[in-house]
């Protein structure tokens, strides 16, 4: 018999197109050598060009789906991705609470393609009863806006930015600067308030970047699943990210995914 691997858990929506997601999630899990489970909060009719429609589960069918993977099977890290309403918000929240397992909280507001995927009298619930479950947080810089009004314009805003997602709880915050004007590096933050980590890696000219904050955020819980400190796991998160834009392909119409396998055909 094999060695089982770590299990990680997504809680998220599922994109029809492949690229973000539920699907997204369990590529990079599996890319990354861990067993990846799910928990499908919403259906997405999704593609290269767009978000066409978002069917949210009920909270009856998002808590079976969680206490059934986690008290048979188990969770050594968890990733939450699009929620999409308040009572799926609160609802997962109050499982996350009850979960000794580090949790990855990918406050998903808006799509690549800048189509809403979180409603906004949901925000509220975000701020005050997920982010506070979350061992790492990981907003881009349009969410940090949506849930803390900051807007980052340089990189020296990003730790305002920080500070103002870790007043709602997380233990460490990861902000994203893949959207600033930075030049030949994409420039990201993590810190817990007393540590700071300025993470860079080269830009890639790439337009095919789907799925790229949920991949991160799933990189990163395979990394806290296999032992790693919240640094580190990052750390390794971000490099894989980083092939996986380099290799991200034209796919439909619109903006194409990254390549979740990229390294495993290297």
């Amino acid at each position: 018999m094999t060695t089982r691997p770590p299990l990680v858990l997504t809680v998220a929506g599922s994109d029809s197109g492949g690229g973000a997601g539920i699907q997204a999630d369990l590529k990079a899990m599996l890319a990354l050598g861990v067993h990846g489970m799910s928990v499908l909060t919403a259906v997405t009719a999704q593609n290269s060009r767009g978000v066409h429609g978002v069917w949210e589960l009920p909270e009856e069918a998002v808590r079976a789906q969680y206490r059934a993977v986690v008290d048979d099977i188990g969770v050594h890290a968890v990733k939450t991705g699009m929620l999409a309403t308040a009572p799926l918000v609160e609802t997962v929240a109050e499982l996350l609470a009850d979960t000794d397992a580090p949790v990855v909280v990918d406050p998903v507001g808006i799509s690549k393609h800048g189509d809403p995927l979180l409603a906004a009298s949901a925000l509220e619930s975000v701020r005050k009863r997920l982010l506070p479950t979350a061992t790492v947080a990981t907003p881009n810089l349009d969410e940090v806006t949506q849930l803390t009004g900051v807007r980052v314009e340089r990189e020296t805003d990003m730790r305002t930015a920080a500070e103002a997602v870790l007043a709602y709880g997380p233990h460490w915050v990861l902000v994203k600067g893949g959207h600033l004007p930075t030049g030949a590096e994409a420039v990201d933050l993590l810190t817990d308030g007393t540590e700071e980590h300025w993470l860079r890696a080269p830009r890639h000219d790439n337009r095919h970047t789907h799925g790229t904050g949920c991949t991160l955020a799933s990189a990163v819980a395979a990394g806290l699943a296999r032992g790693l400190a919240v640094p580190e796991a990052v750390r390794e998160a971000k490099a894989y990210v980083t092939g996986a834009i380099a290799a991200g392909f034209a796919l439909g119409e619109g903006i194409g995914p990254v390549d979740h396998g990229w390294a495993l055909r290297r």
